[in-house]
């Protein structure tokens, strides 16, 4: 993965994908990144059998991450390897040494937080992911405040955005990426190909980022 400098480049994650079909129209439209949930609880959580299927669907360029949210390292680590997902995205508080356990070649670690972060790379991280304090709510950032400070590195915003909102969301705060997940759903939990598309075609002619 190279540097971004214009919106062409934006690293861009399509999350919370459950069907064969979603994953074809996310990697269609030109997504860097798509995401399973395998964190309890989601409406969105598959099992690492239908995420190895369903990664199946992914050429070797696409990123396929799996995502947890406060889960033991022996846990991630297993569902990492049984669905031979190549990213592990960290919800919660775990700390360097859980990055460093989890650490394997050709796997690209993610940090997801809620707390404002200096830079990337913190935890031994690849990528930084700055979600919204409510994950999974469809509630953004204020990312215009003043109080809004952006990471250093390669850092993907999450949190409310939209096919609506993500060109402004780049121009304003310059992030390196950005995830998705509820801001491309019909109904919660449920995908709209139509808004995977718009948000990717929206966020590749977002022009250059501040």
């Amino acid at each position: 993965m190279s540097d971004v400098s214009d919106a062409s480049n934006v690293f861009i994650k399509i999350c919370g994908l459950r069907t064969a079909h979603d994953v074809e129209v996310a990697v269609a439209a030109g997504a860097d990144a798509v995401g399973f949930v395998f964190a309890p609880g989601s409406p969105r959580t598959v099992d690492a059998a239908t995420a190895r299927e369903l990664a199946g669907h992914v050429p070797d360029g696409v990123l396929t991450v799996g995502v947890f949210r406060g889960q033991s390292v022996a846990e991630v680590r297993r569902f990492a390897e049984e669905s031979g997902v190549r990213g592990v995205q960290l919800h919660g508080e775990e700390g360097p040494e859980d990055f460093a356990a989890l650490r394997a070649e050709g796997r690209t670690l993610l940090r997801a937080t809620a707390r404002h972060v200096k830079a990337c790379g913190e935890y031994g991280e690849d990528l930084l992911l700055l979600d919204a304090p409510d994950p999974g709510s469809g509630k953004p950032w204020n990312w215009g405040s003043v109080e809004f400070t952006a990471p250093e590195g390669r850092w993907l915003l999450a949190g409310g955005l939209r096919p609506d909102n993500v060109a402004e969301a780049l121009a304003v705060t310059g992030a390196w990426g950005v995830d998705v997940s509820s801001g491309v759903e019909s109904e919660r939990g449920v995908k709209s190909p139509d808004l995977i598309r718009a948000f990717i075609a929206a966020a590749r002619g977002a022009g250059p980022a501040a």
